[in-house]
């Protein structure tokens, strides 16, 4: 079990790296895009003052994993839940939703290892909320993956999209180097088009990630829970198995001690 929990977390791992390169690109475009069209906006980076939010909440199908939902969980709890809405991924974050009385939306689940066509329908769902204003505000709530021993529950912004800072990928150009380009980019048909475009797939993207970092977190947290429910049983069986030797051989001690007893007293 632990042997598949490794492999499916180091796939998880592999996977997350892939959708690093369309931030940068979408960066770019947007610095670009911002810089000819001044007057430039999207339905999708109103900001809008907060009256009711949706909650996308990532736990997982299956138990044996630690702490992981108790923490994620207590994280979701702290939204007030007469202006917030709860979108679950995965079973364990539904029932948190129905037995804490918290008005669910919509429940999605995905498998051991999530591919990009189960985070599409979450993204659109969210998205189709967001532009309907049936919500002002989405939010992630889901596990980060920081290492094998390290998990921990994070609150993301989702929608409205604000403007990219912090890109930082290994081997590819700094945020200080992308703003300083001054090369000139020419957009067919137009920057507004463009990012039109792209908004969609970053949003898919986006969900594509953090469900990939979610169960990475899942599969890396039921490892380390398994490896101490074993140790533990080790440990258990180990004092049992003394305890059970001293006994019998208290009981083994009387009986010597009783045919003793015995021959002497025939004597």
């Amino acid at each position: 079990m632990q042997m598949v929990a490794a492999s499916k977390m180091r796939k998880a791992q592999q996977a997350t790296l892939l959708t690093r390169p369309f931030g940068q690109l979408l960066y770019r475009i947007q610095r670009r895009a911002t810089t000819h069209a001044h007057n430039f906006s999207h339905p999708l980076l109103e900001v809008r003052e907060v009256r009711k939010r949706a909650v996308i909440l990532v736990g997982t199908d299956k138990g044996l994993c630690g702490s992981l939902n108790t923490n994620l969980f207590r994280v979701a709890s702290q939204f007030d839940p007469a202006t917030t809405v709860y979108i679950a991924v995965g079973k364990r974050a539904a029932q948190f939703v129905a037995r804490t009385r918290r008005q669910l939306v919509a429940e999605f689940t995905c498998t051991d290892s999530p591919r990009f066509m189960e985070a599409r329908p979450i993204a659109t769902f969210a998205r189709d909320l967001f532009m309907k204003r049936e919500v002002d505000q989405v939010q992630v709530v889901a596990t980060a993956f920081i290492n094998t021993l390290s998990q921990r529950p994070t609150v993301a912004e989702f929608l409205p999209i604000g403007e990219i800072k912090g890109v930082r990928i290994g081997g590819a150009e700094s945020e200080a180097d992308l703003a300083a380009d001054t090369a000139e980019v020419v957009f067919e048909p137009s920057p507004e088009a463009v990012l039109e475009f792209l908004f969609g797939g970053y949003l898919n993207i986006y969900m594509y990630r953090v469900l990939l970092e979610a169960k990475a977190s899942e599969q890396s947290a039921r490892m380390v829970a398994m490896t101490n429910a074993t140790d533990n049983a080790t440990a258990l069986i180990r004092d049992l198995t003394l305890e059970y030797n001293k006994l019998r051989q208290g009981n083994i001690t009387k009986e010597l001690l009783e045919i003793a007893g015995g021959q002497l007293g025939s004597n």
